[in-house]
């Protein structure tokens, strides 16, 4: 099968290449998927570069979410799986192996039935974004009609906490930095779109919700946002944050004022998410598609002889909406 890889972490021009390698076989408990389509996340490059530590294998297929067919079940898995559609997660996570490629392996509940009506292009922008999402908007209870802010609204993990909010019953409001940015946040739904750096986005939030505040929080940037995100919560509010700017990064609290508000502070990387709460995240997922509400923004999409253009745009941060690789066949 033809797979993108790289034996050492570096840009993108330089370590990522093109080869052929022997069709991997399900072991126990797993299942082979024929790739229709791989979604490109931050962390994919964070792991190439080295941001998240050294690779832990000599030789990396890199890229954890995609969708495509499952052709082939190990031991322990029922044969009737063969010819599930499905959209994976987690596909690299402690494995050499992810999904810029023709096929690839793994374990069977991180295959997740795909409605037939859902493109494949859509179940590759699940995964990461949407479990992320999920985890910051629910992780503290029910959302309906609660009042949340989403910073950058545009990206993949802000798109998917807009569309998951949304259908879970929530008023939304985002933050973003251009035009194009804001019309991909109103295509998601949200209900006030806020440009970040030309509009005072604490005095936006508190007259849209009666001078109350927001209840939940989903930040991109909180070294950036903090003073924002604490003008702009209720009392009792929880922030969460998903990503950082620099991984030795520190954030200074004004103890004080965060006590005062009774705020909370949570922190999502999904990969150490417990089980039983992405177990649910999946669930919420999987009915929010069957409900034919989620519907994200697809920016990019290139085969994998163009993977190091993929991960250029990834980094560049130029392309609005998911990047989304096909290997063909």
């Amino acid at each position: 099968m033809k797979a993108a890889y790289y034996e050492r972490q570096g840009k993108a021009s330089e370590v990522l290449r093109l080869g052929d390698f022997p069709l991997p076989s399900p072991g126990p408990g797993e299942v082979r998927v024929r790739i229709h389509a791989s979604g490109l996340n931050p962390s994919d490059i964070k792991a190439r570069t080295g941001f998240s530590g050294p690779a832990a294998f000599p030789l990396v297929i890199p890229h954890q979410d995609g969708a495509g067919v499952i052709d082939a079940v190990g031991t322990g898995v029922a044969a009737a799986r063969i010819g599930e559609r499905v959209w994976l997660f987690e596909a690299q996570y402690r494995r050499a192996f992810g999904t810029a490629a023709a096929y690839t392996v793994v374990p069977a509940r991180q295959a997740v039935l795909l409605p037939d009506n859902v493109p494949f292009t859509v179940g590759a922008c699940l995964g990461v974004p949407a479990l992320t999402a999920h985890r910051c908007l629910f992780a503290d209870g029910d959302i309906k009609g609660r009042f949340i802010l989403v910073h950058g609204g545009a990206g993949a993990v802000g798109t998917a906490a807009i569309l998951l909010a949304k259908w879970a019953g929530a008023w939304v409001a985002t933050t973003v930095s251009t035009p194009e940015q804001a019309d991909a946040a109103r295509r998601a739904g949200a209900d006030v779109v806020i440009h970040r750096w030309s509009d005072d986005v604490a005095a936006i939030v508190k007259s849209e919700t009666g001078q109350r505040g927001v209840d939940r929080i989903v930040d991109v940037g909180l070294q950036d946002n903090l003073d924002i995100d604490m003008n702009c919560l209720a009392n009792g509010g929880i922030i969460s944050a998903y990503a950082v700017n620099d991984a030795a990064d520190h954030l200074p609290l004004p103890l004080l004022k965060t006590m005062i508000a009774g705020c909370s502070f949570r922190f999502v990387y999904i990969y150490t998410v417990p089980a039983a709460a992405k177990s649910a995240a999946v669930s919420a997922i999987s009915q929010c598609l069957a409900d034919g509400a989620y519907a994200p923004t697809i920016g990019m999409q290139v085969p994998l002889d163009a993977i190091v253009e993929a991960h250029e745009a990834q980094e560049s941060g130029r392309v609005i909406g998911k990047i989304i690789v096909e290997p063909g066949h």
